[in-house]
């Protein structure tokens, strides 16, 4: 990928790791840089210091966009506990999460929003995604809702504020629109900058979070940082998307400025208190966090030499020497991490590459898979004929539109026997001869319906089910019908024999045919997979290897990597 020109969107742009990619990128003539930050002080300071430090590029080669792309654009700049207390709002945030993805999620989402309006060619994700999801604490909103379970005093509110602090409900949200927006905004190249959790460190970790060790909430961070690399492994292998890439630094990342000033912790000054010997409470009794009685504060704020890291806050010389010392987190400097970041940008290959290294390292297809593959298919259809039964669609391997596609394509060879004779056949005879068919046939009825699919009659109508129904989904009420909701239906799972779904059969037969058709006679390397050959010069029609054809060309659900 090259950088000259490029029009680079840094997530997290303001923090440790991202300044040290603009100073980086700026060696290589970006045509943009655009800045994210949480807070728009800080994507503003950002850009003014970059501005200082390259007098002599254009104003507008840094560019501020700022807030909370965990959330909506209406909520980005607001404190998330602030969305969380007010009703409307916080019900906002748990359909953001749960509900099936849509148009209007995305379009409101302050993530989508900054990629598709800035149409960057290559966006670097400098976030910790993994802190900012974990430290919701889905522990301490659960041991509220359990509390109040236990004095029968469930409040929804409470509820509502642990499902939207869930981890891999908001991770799973997260990717689905960063692959929507990088889609989208027509980016070429994704890299994340990641986390391991612990700072390469194990289970035995000394740094913790709370009298538990390891904590559940740092473990959590791991979990999710863990998820996010393997989801982004998996968008690495969806052909529709731009390169994917990850470093994930496993040391602690120092420094940005040692100083002198006021000690900052969770972005607010720690206030000075004070409690003389004298005042000392007595360990008889209980430990009481409400007495405050005789202590008192100063009126000033902490303020002492430390060494800022970024994100994971400011320490002091001791602590420092601690987390850095030999066999303890160790140090990498920001510095380094932007190398590596730019040189994976330039497509070379650093090494640390997690989506690389995980490609690397997973165990694929086999050739003894592939050929034991086809002798499962063989003894199968053996078993077939002994039993006299056809082996169709169970709705064990879904989605149901798979079972659908099986058994219409298994109506359709019932009718016609071999793809090249469907076309001496009009949709209206396949229709009334498919209706026919499920009527005289209970066992091939019996086991659509048992398997939770819905049958809509050729007049479009009228429709049979079973106790089981996979679409629509169960709900505690029943459902209107409308044309629009049956053509969504019929797209997902109900088996439709209305002439207009078998217009759409012969066309996608057809397509298969001249597929095959259009290779040379004399063409015998291994250039084509789907030859007249693989099809049985047309003379069958076998369903599996239809649905497969299908799920690679009309719903675009291929593997390109092995």
């Amino acid at each position: 990928m090259q950088i000259e020109n490029a029009r680079i969107l840094i997530l997290g742009g303001w923090g440790l790791v991202g300044s040290a990619i603009c100073h980086k990128l700026m060696e290589h003539n970006p045509k943009q840089i655009v800045i994210s930050s949480l807070r728009k002080e800080e994507a503003e300071d950002a850009c003014q210091q970059l501005r200082n430090e390259y007098p002599n590029i254009p104003q507008n080669m840094f560019v501020p966009v700022w807030g909370n792309i965990f959330t909506r654009v209406e909520w980005k700049d607001k404190n998330w506990d602030e969305v969380l207390s007010e009703k409307n709002s916080r019900k906002g945030a748990v359909k953001d999460i749960f509900d099936q993805l849509n148009d209007d999620i995305l379009n409101q989402s302050a993530l989508y929003r900054f990629v598709v309006d800035n149409q960057p060619d290559i966006v670097i994700d400098c976030i910790n995604t993994a802190t900012a999801i974990a430290y919701q604490n889905v522990y301490q909103t659960t041991s509220v809702v359990s509390n109040e379970i236990d004095t029968d005093n469930l409040k929804s509110e409470d509820v509502e504020k642990m499902m939207v602090s869930m981890y891999i409900p908001q991770l799973i949200r997260h990717i689905q629109i960063l692959q929507k927006a990088l889609i989208a905004g027509k980016s070429k190249l994704y890299l994340k900058v990641g986390t391991a959790g612990t700072g390469g460190m194990g289970l035995n970790i000394p740094y913790t979070h709370s009298e538990e060790r390891p904590s559940r909430v740092l473990l959590a961070k791991s979990s999710v940082a863990g998820a996010q690399s393997l989801l982004l492994f998996l968008m690495a292998r969806t052909p529709e998307c731009p390169i994917i890439k990850e470093i994930k630094p496993t040391a602690a990342i120092a420094w940005k400025k040692i100083a002198y000033d006021t000690v900052m912790r969770k972005g607010k000054p720690i206030p000075l208190c004070d409690m003389t010997l004298n005042d000392a409470y007595s360990v008889n009794g209980q430990f009481d966090f409400n007495k405050i009685d005789k202590i008192k504060a100063t009126g000033d704020n902490y303020k002492s030499v430390f060494i800022d890291t970024g994100e994971n806050g400011i320490f002091s010389k001791g602590e420092f020497q601690a987390i850095g010392a030999l066999r303890q987190m160790e140090i990498i400097t920001p510095e380094e991490i932007a190398e590596y970041v730019v040189y994976e940008l330039m497509a070379g290959n650093s090494g640390h590459d997690i989506v690389q290294g995980l490609d690397a390292f997973t165990l694929g297809p086999t050739y003894r898979g592939g050929m034991l593959y086809n002798r499962a298919v063989e003894k199968i259809k053996k078993l077939e004929k002994e039993n006299n039964v056809d082996s169709i669609a169970f709705e064990m391997l879904g989605p149901p539109r798979l079972s659908k596609l099986l058994f219409e394509a298994y109506i359709l060879k019932r009718i016609v026997g071999g793809m090249k004779n469907l076309n001496s056949y009009s949709p209206e005879e396949i229709s009334d001869k498919a209706k026919k068919l499920i009527e005289s046939d209970s066992k091939l009825r019996s086991e659509m319906l048992s398997i939770g699919l819905v049958v809509l009659l050729p007049d479009g109508k009228n429709y049979i089910k079973g106790f089981d129904v996979k679409i629509p989904a169960k709900t505690d009420k029943p459902i209107d019908i409308t044309p629009e909701k049956i053509e969504e239906w019929c797209k997902d799972a109900w088996v439709d024999l209305r002439p207009k779904s078998f217009v759409e059969w012969k066309s996608r037969i057809n397509e298969i045919m001249s597929q095959a058709e259009s290779i040379p006679e004399n063409e015998t390397s291994s250039r084509f997979t789907y030859t007249k050959e693989y099809w049985d010069n047309f003379e069958t029609f076998d369903e599996g290897k239809i649905a497969g054809w299908i799920f690679e060309y009309e719903d675009k659900g291929w593997r390109w990597k092995r």
